[in-house]
C-alpha cells in the first residue's frame, strides 16, 4: 500500500504556511512565503488577496519540490485563514478592492448601528450567538455599502479570506461553519446564515457563499490551478477553518475537557464543546468547531506574548546584549532571570492591560501595572511577575468557559509562550492541572487544516479520530506547595480591575 499525504495551507496575516503531512500525522515539510501588510490609514488594516494567491502557489511549488514526493499521492487539500476578512468579487470573480482584514477597526459606527436595527445585544445574541464586533465581516459589508456604494454594487459574493483561495484552486464559491460563524452573520446554533439577520440588515442572502462543514469536499483542483501550484487537478478540497479554531483542532481539542491556551500576541483561551451553549452576556466568542456537531468556545486577551516582548524591547537592553553573545534566544535569558525569582514573585502582580482588554473586559481603557512594587523588587520578580500576570488574565477568561464546562483535566498550550519551560510550569500552578504540548501544534493553523483534509478524503473516519495522530511532547506537572500561593494572589489580581477601572478611564484623558 503506497504512502497517503495530505496539504495544509494557512493564510496568515503575515504569510502563507503550507504543510504536508502523512497518515500518521508526521509533518514531511513546510513552506512559508510573506506578503505585506497595509495600512492606507491609521486603524486600517488591508491586504491584497491576488498577493495571498502568490504566495499559495510559491509555497507549494517549494513545499511539493522540497519533499520529492509525487503529486499522485497527494490525497486532499484542507485551507485555513485569518477569521473575519472581506474579499469582495465581481460577477467574473475578479477581486473589486483590497481585503479589509480581521484587525481593521473602520466599522464601530456600523457594528453599533447593527446592535440598533436588531433591537439590542440580547436580540442579536438570540439570532448569532455572537456580539458583532469591529473586526467581524458584517460590519465590513455595511461600512463598504455605504462607503463604496458604487462597488458594493458590483459584488457578487463576499468571502473570507482563505475562501478566496478556494476559488482559485477549484473555481466554487464556499465557506465553512468555523469560518462563518466569524462573520457575525451566521446561526451558530443552526449551523446556517441567519435568514432573519440578514433580512434585517438587507444583505442579500445569494452574496454570501454556499456553507459547508469542515471535512466536507468543497471542489476540486481545477486544471488552471493544478498548473500553477503542481497539485494534481482533481484534487479534492475541503472545507478547512477559521484560523483561531482550527488551530485548537491541530491542538487536539475536539471534545470538552482539554483548555487550550495560545500565548502569541495576544492570549486566546479555548475549549471544545460537546453542545450548544447560549452565550448568555456575549463576553465570549461561540463559534461552530471542525467537528460536526460540535462548537468552539473562545475567549481572547490582547497582550499576553504582547507583554512579554514590550518588557523585552522597553527595559531588556542587558538581557538582548547578553543573549547576542551567547548566541541564545533574548526569550531564554530572561526567563533564566525570572527562574530566581520565587513563585508569586514576592508579593508583585502585573496586569497586562497594555493596549486595553478585549476579554473578559471589553475596556479599551484599561491600563496595564505592576500592583504592589517595593524596594525589595529587582528584575527578576518583575520579569516573573510579567509572565504571571499573563496567566492570570487567561485564567480570568477561564472562568467565564466554565460556566459551561467546569470539568479541566489537561491543559495543552501552543503559540510562541509554550516554548518556555517556566511560562508552562506558571500555568500549571496557577490552574493546578497538568500542561502539555502536543505534536503537530508548532504549525498552527495549517495542521489543524491538514487533519481536517485526511478526514475528508478517508485517511480518518472522523476528527476525533485524526487528532488520535497527536503525541504528548512536553508535560508539566503543578507544584502542590504554589496551590495557596497562587490562589490567594489570583484572588487579589481579580479585584484589581474593578478597583482602578476610575482611575483608567481618567488616565487615558491624559495619553495626548
Amino acid at each position: 500500500m503506497s504512502a497517503e499525504y495530505v496539504v495544509g495551507i494557512d493564510i496568515g496575516t503575515s504569510g502563507c504556511k503550507s504543510i504536508l503531512i502523512d497518515a500518521e500525522g508526521k509533518v514531511r515539510d513546510s513552506s512559508l512565503q510573506e506578503y505585506p501588510l497595509l495600512t492606507p490609514r491609521p486603524g486600517w488594516a488591508e491586504q491584497h488577496p491576488t498577493e495571498w494567491w502568490k504566495a499559495v502557489q510559491t509555497s507549494l511549488r517549494q513545499l511539493l519540490g522540497k519533499t520529492s514526493i509525487s503529486g499522485s499521492v497527494v490525497k486532499g487539500v484542507g485551507l485555513s485563514g485569518q477569521m473575519h476578512g472581506l474579499v469582495a468579487l465581481d460577477k467574473v470573480g475578479h477581486v473589486l478592492r483590497p481585503a479589509i482584514l480581521w484587525n481593521d477597526q473602520r466599522t464601530m459606527s456600523q457594528c453599533q448601528r447593527i446592535h440598533e436595527v436588531v433591537g439590542g445585544i440580547p436580540r442579536l445574541l438570540e439570532l448569532t450567538n455572537n456580539q458583532m464586533l469591529p473586526g467581524y465581516t458584517g460590519g465590513k459589508i455595511l461600512w463598504m455599502r455605504e462607503q463604496e456604494p458604487g462597488l458594493y454594487e458590483r459584488t457578487r459574493v463576499f468571502l473570507n479570506p482563505k475562501d478566496y483561495i478556494r476559488y482559485r484552486l477549484t473555481g466554487e464559491l464556499a465557506t465553512e461553519v468555523s469560518d462563518a460563524s466569524g462573520t457575525g452573520l451566521f446561526d451558530v446554533r443552526q449551523r446556517r446564515w441567519s435568514y432573519q439577520l440578514l433580512n434585517l440588515l438587507d444583505i442579500p442572502e445569494e452574496r454570501l457563499p454556499q456553507c459547508f462543514e469542515s471535512p466536507e469536499i468543497t471542489g476540486k483542483i481545477t486544471e488552471r490551478a493544478s498548473e500553477s501550484t503542481g497539485l494534481p487537478a482533481g484534487l479534492p478540497v475541503v472545507g478547512g477553518g477559521g484560523d483561531a479554531v482550527i488551530q485548537t483542532t491541530g491542538m487536539g481539542l475536539v471534545k470538552s475537557g482539554i483548555l487550550g491556551t495560545i500565548i502569541g500576541t495576544a492570549g486566546i483561551v479555548a475549549m471544545a464543546l460537546n453542545e450548544f451553549h447560549s452565550n448568555a452576556d456575549g463576553r465570549l466568542q461561540i463559534f461552530c468547531n471542525n467537528s460536526p456537531g460540535t462548537w468552539h468556545v473562545m475567549g481572547v486577551t490582547l497582550a499576553a506574548g504582547g507583554s512579554y516582548r514590550w518588557f523585552r524591547d522597553t527595559l531588556c537592553e542587558a538581557e538582548k546584549e547578553k543573549a547576542a553573545q551567547s548566541g541564545r534566544d533574548v526569550y531564554q535569558v530572561m526567563d533564566e532571570i525570572a527562574s530566581t525569582a520565587p513563585a508569586g514573585s514576592r508579593g508583585l502582580i502585573f496586569l497586562p492591560y497594555l493596549i486595553g482588554e478585549r476579554c473578559p473586559y471589553a475596556d479599551p481603557k484599561a491600563c496595564g501595572g505592576l500592583i504592589g512594587l517595593r524596594l525589595h523588587h529587582g528584575r527578576a520578580e518583575i520579569t516573573r511577575a510579567i509572565l504571571e500576570g499573563v496567566v492570570f488574565s487567561i485564567r480570568d477568561v477561564f472562568q467565564l468557559i466554565s460556566t459551561m464546562e467546569n470539568s479541566v483535566t489537561e491543559i495543552r498550550t501552543s503559540g510562541g509562550g509554550s516554548l518556555s519551560p517556566l511560562w508552562r510550569q506558571i500555568q500549571a500552578d496557577v490552574f493546578q492541572c497538568p500542561v502539555t504540548t502536543v505534536s503537530g501544534s508548532r504549525e498552527g493553523a495549517a495542521y489543524g487544516a491538514a487533519l481536517a483534509a485526511g478526514t475528508g478524503v478517508g485517511i480518518w473516519p472522523s476528527v476525533e479520530q485524526a487528532v488520535g495522530v497527536l503525541r504528548i511532547e512536553t508535560e508539566t506537572t503543578p507544584v502542590p506547595r504554589n496551590r495557596e500561593l497562587y490562589e490567594n494572589l489570583y484572588q487579589i489580581y481579580c479585584g484589581l480591575y474593578g478597583a482602578l477601572k476610575p482611575s483608567f478611564d481618567t488616565l487615558v484623558q491624559c495619553l495626548g
